[in-house]
């Protein structure tokens, strides 16, 4: 298949749905809190009862702009809504309120990776309900279904990007940068598991050389990072199958399985002529003036990739800066240690080291943990005045997330204060010098990497309390 995969270019495009955190629908009062009881955050409104009329939620307009400008976007002057009419079981006007002609954002980007993929634009519309399928795992044998009109109405942002990816790696990329920005911005929470973003990829094959794009089949259900490149590498090698026969690839929506790791006919791929697109009659269109859109922007709070330019300028690598940006409460929490004075290296070496691995292991975001940032920031400040070694500073680090003792409670309470005074590391060093005669001797007669054993040596003795480059000095003078 490697080989085959040579023959052709990959075309990709993404169509994401970012839920916007608002306390209300985009047109109605009821509440949008996730997990609720079935069908308890409805309205005559989200139910589409006669006479009731969508009146639009201001705040949504807002992180819509918000996100707009995040992504590069132009906004226009005006915005309208419009119908887009199918029917479905959990759809209960009959159609969906979103933007069809004039959205509320055209002609961005995104950068990802030195490549620039560009969005197309980015429009206003209501979630349907959900399908719960019953007497079975999904809707295969399932024996009834039942509708949760709880979604119905919650408001989304459907962000759409030019079909400028070529593998699923940069799908990958544009997503997770996406997620950032969404995130940093603070109008969606970026959860795929939960549906607050969901994913569908298009996807479709080339010759090499070819100008002309090939039929594109549109991948739903991908609620993972990883299930995204899954999908988009089966689909791939499936179109190049049908192709390679002599076949042709239908247009249509198919389904990701992930656990059986492929892709299904859901039903043919509808063009936008199909839905009847005409101007929402109850909504009238939306003038956004240049006050309104500069007045947003005043406000946008930093965005991942100024984030990581301004990390990599206080002297952290550019994977280490990435790191961090990725997840959002560790970079919080940087940027508020950051503000407490700690040098930026030593805090990032531990945020890093010892406190990504502890969330790791025990699946904790760092606003689970009882560490705050002035804790941090004592404990590098005793590391740097010689007060604690780092190895010392490393060992407490844990207790510190646990219970949230400063780092000086700590220090005291267990004598863990770094020895300073050369008369008393000297006498420990040559201590040490007289248990290895052996290694002494292999020392003098050229084996130098032995220093680093002394130095363990002696840092066992005193249980990580000796103050390293003492150590060395003194050892190198005790060995001659």
């Amino acid at each position: 298949m490697e080989s085959l995969r040579d023959k052709y270019e990959v075309v990709i495009g993404l169509e994401v749905h970012a839920q916007l955190k608002t306390k209300s629908k985009i047109f109605a009062p009821d509440g949008t809190e996730f997990g609720q009881e079935p069908n308890t955050q409805t309205s005559p409104i989200t139910l589409g009862m006669p006479g009731v009329l969508p009146v639009l939620n201001k705040e949504v307009v807002n992180m819509g702009i918000l996100t707009g400008l995040a992504l590069n976007c132009e906004i226009p002057a005006r915005c309208k809504f419009d119908r887009k009419q199918y029917f479905y079981p959990d759809l209960p006007k009959g159609y969906q309120i979103s933007q069809y002609d004039e959205p509320i954002c055209v002609n961005g980007y995104i950068d990802i990776k030195g490549k620039r993929i560009g969005i197309t634009r980015a429009h206003l519309e209501e979630d349907a309900g959900k399908l719960v399928h019953a007497g079975a795992a999904g809707l295969a044998g399932s024996s009834y279904s039942l509708v949760d009109l709880n979604r119905a109405g919650t408001p989304l942002l459907e962000i759409v990007s030019e079909p400028d990816m070529r593998s699923s790696d940069e799908a990958r990329a544009y997503m997770e940068e996406l997620r950032n920005i969404v995130r940093y911005i603070g109008v969606c929470d970026g959860n795929l598991e939960e549906g607050s973003m969901r994913c569908d990829a298009n996807i479709s094959i080339m010759p090499k050389g070819s100008k002309e794009f090939g039929t594109r089949a549109e991948i739903k259900n991908v609620n993972s990072f990883s299930a995204l490149q899954r999908a988009i590498e089966y689909e791939i090698d499936r179109q190049i199958d049908i192709v390679e026969d002599g076949g042709k690839v239908v247009q249509e929506t198919r389904l990701w399985d992930d656990n059986a790791r492929e892709t299904r006919s859901m039903r043919g791929k509808e063009d936008a002529h199909d839905y009847r697109y005409f101007p929402e009659p109850d909504l009238m269109p939306l003038e956004i003036s240049r006050e309104w859109v500069q007045e947003i922007k005043d406000k946008m709070p930093e965005l991942p990739e100024q984030k990581r330019q301004r990390y990599m300028g206080l002297g952290l690598s550019e994977y280490d800066a990435g790191v961090i940006v990725e997840q959002m409460g560790l970079a919080l929490f940087f940027d508020k240690v950051l503000e407490s004075g700690a040098t930026p290296k030593i805090a990032v070496n531990f945020i890093m080291g010892e406190i990504a691995a502890y969330l790791k292991e025990e699946h904790l975001e760092i606003s689970d943990t009882k560490l705050t940032p002035e804790n941090l920031c004592e404990l590098i400040s005793l590391i740097e005045k010689n007060t604690i070694s780092n190895n010392i500073g490393k060992q407490i680090i844990i207790d510190m997330m646990k219970d949230g003792s400063m780092a000086s409670e700590i220090v005291e309470k267990r004598g863990l204060s770094q020895i300073s005074d050369e008369g008393a590391i000297k006498e420990i060093c040559q201590k040490v010098a007289d248990a290895n005669p052996e290694q002494v001797e292999k020392y003098k007669g050229g084996k130098v990497q032995l220093l680093g054993f002394f130095v363990g040596q002696v840092m066992k003795e005193t249980k990580g309390r000796a103050n390293p480059k003492a150590v060395n000095e003194l050892m190198k003078e005790i060995l001659g």
